[in-house]
Formats: C-alpha cells, sequence, structure tokens
C-alpha cells in the first residue's frame, strides 16, 4: 500500500490566530478627512483588531510618522508606518511605498534620495515594504524589480479600485514572481473618508500571530504569516504527496469558484454554488498546451458569489 504525506501549510498550520488588519490609511495628519482617533474608531467598530495610519511622508505635510499608541487598547492595537515618497517611477511620478514597523524618528528624505534608496532604508531599520497601489501609479516591472527590498506588492486596493478602476495589482505580482521574487500580496484600503466610508473596509490582511502585539504582528507579516481577503475565508491549505502526484486539500466559506493560478495561463479551478472545498491536481499546472515553462509557484484565490476575493500568498514548489 502506498502511504500518502499530508499536511497544512503556512499560514493555517502556524499556532496563534487570525487577527484581522489594515495596513495603508490615511488622516488628517496628511490628506484623509478625519483626525487620527476617528479612524481608528472608524476601524474598531467594523470589526478590525488592528490598523496603520500610513501618512504621505512628504514635505508637504511635515514628513509625518503617525504616532497611534495612546490609541491602542486590549483588543486593538496599531502598526507605525508611512507611505513613503521619492523620486521616480517609470511614469515620472513619485513612488508610493507603504512601509509598516518603521521607527517614530524615521528621517525625512534628502533631495538626492530615490524610491528604492528610501525603501531600503526602511527595510533596513526593520519595516516591512509594501509597492502600494501599481496599476494606479502604473508601475512597470521595471519599476518593481528596483524595490529589491520589497516583502509585499498591493494585489487590492479599495480606494484605487472605487474611484477610478485601478485597484489591482495582479499583473505586476506574477510577473516579479516569474522573475524569481518571492514576493507576498495583501489587500488593503487607502481609505481617505472624504466621502463616508466609500473608501473604506474593502480589503484587508488576515495576520496568524500569537497575540496582538504590534512586533509580533510585523514579524508574521515578514514571515508571509497572513492571507488576504475582501470577505471570503480560507479555512485551511492542505497538501497531500504520493506516488502518483501531489494534490491541494482547499476549505473555506461558501463561493462560487476556487482556483490555482500558477506562473502561466494555465490554472486549475473548482466551480459552483456555494462550495467550500476542493482537491486541485498540482503536476496539472504544468500541462500548458502553450509549451512554456512550468511554473515554480503557485498562490489561491476563491471569490464567492457577489465576486469578492480572497488570495493566499505564492508558494512556491521547492518549499513544499
Amino acid at each position: 500500500m502506498i502511504k500518502a504525506a499530508s499536511y497544512s501549510l503556512a499560514p493555517f498550520s502556524t499556532k496563534g490566530k487570525f487577527w484581522r488588519g489594515n495596513l495603508h490609511t490615511h488622516s488628517t495628519l496628511s490628506d484623509g478627512a478625519l483626525p487620527p482617533e476617528k479612524v481608528i474608531e472608524a476601524y474598531k467598530r467594523a470589526g478590525y483588531d488592528f490598523t496603520q495610519l500610513s501618512e504621505h511622508f512628504i514635505s508637504n505635510f511635515d514628513w509625518p510618522v503617525a504616532d497611534t499608541r495612546d490609541l491602542r487598547s486590549e483588543n486593538f492595537t496599531t502598526l507605525i508606518g508611512a507611505e513613503l515618497h521619492a523620486p521616480k517611477t517609470s511614469a515620472d511620478e513619485l513612488w508610493h511605498i507603504v512601509a509598516a514597523g518603521l521607527p517614530l524618528d524615521f528621517a525625512p528624505a534628502d533631495e538626492n534620495e530615490t524610491g528604492p534608496q528610501m525603501a531600503q532604508r526602511a527595510a533596513d531599520l526593520g519595516a516591512f515594504i509594501s509597492i502600494a497601489h501599481p496599476a494606479w501609479s502604473q508601475l512597470t516591472l521595471e519599476d518593481g524589480l528596483s524595490i529589491e527590498c520589497a516583502h509585499s506588492v498591493e494585489i487590492y486596493n479599495t480606494g484605487c479600485d472605487r474611484e477610478n478602476d485601478r485597484g489591482d495589482g495582479t499583473y505586476l505580482l506574477d510577473q516579479l514572481l516569474n522573475k524569481g521574487k518571492r514576493l507576498t500580496l495583501n489587500a488593503t484600503d487607502d481609505a481617505h473618508f472624504r466621502n463616508g466610508d466609500f473608501d473604506a473596509f474593502g480589503g484587508w490582511v488576515h495576520v496568524k500571530a500569537a497575540s496582538l502585539d504590534p512586533d509580533q504582528l510585523l514579524s508574521a507579516l515578514k514571515a508571509g504569516e497572513f492571507y488576504s481577503s475582501q470577505g471570503p475565508q480560507i479555512y485551511d491549505m492542505k497538501v497531500t504527496k504520493t506516488s502518483s502526484g501531489t494534490s491541494l486539500e482547499v476549505t473555506c466559506s461558501p463561493v462560487n469558484s476556487i482556483t490555482l493560478v500558477g506562473g502561466t495561463s494555465v490554472t486549475q479551478t473548482r466551480l459552483g454554488q456555494a462550495i467550500t472545498s476542493a482537491t486541485l491536481d498540482l503536476s496539472k499546472l504544468d500541462n500548458s498546451w502553450l509549451n512554456g515553462p512550468p511554473s515554480k509557484w503557485f498562490r489561491l484565490v476563491i471569490i464567492d458569489n457577489a465576486g469578492k476575493k480572497a488570495w493566499t500568498n505564492p508558494i512556491w514548489k521547492d518549499d513544499l
């Protein structure tokens, strides 16, 4: 009899619990409409466990790194960070780079510092670096590759989606993965609250950590111990290996699509109404009739009846 090796993948196998958080939003410390305490209260009421005020770190707003420590409580916390700006992308615009875990005395940019240099300076100080809204910024593959220290790409940005239909970061993320960049993905808001909560509560991360301690959340983000969502929930991803191949078993909240996406145009998909599980064959991601190279990675996306999605971080086959 052939024995099957079966195990759950991180973050679902990681000890702790999932904490719901937002990494990108703004207050009156930069160009948001609400003061910091009102923004924090809005996320508390919406059922979040943590958030970050990522103010525009630029001279126009006197280089703000929001000190939100006094707005923390027993059941809600904040990360300290900012949205960093420096010249220039290929579109001849300022970079937008979200850094979580900055020191409060993070120094302003000098006149010669570039976006990649500023991101590296933040990363060297322990920050989690995310390339913000690539479609809105019209970033190219070369732009993405230039941020060598990046941990993550915004796969979904609520504000950019709802205001101008440029909220998706899939195109840049997948190209970077195919170049061998081992990045994660995150969904976020970039909320400004200028029109009520129109640009809020549309995308978030579920971070697996032992507690709400900001340092533990930051460590989990850097380790990729999270998944992202607009609403659907992923409960487990289990790999089963046998002599005949490798499969992935997924369990989740009711959705209409469970899909494995890889580095080619080939996918493995289970479609239906209110389905809550699927078993997908990983080997079939490589059977491309286009004769392309086999994919070195895959990621899961689920889509519910309302079109809301949840995404896992990319999983590299050589890590299985």
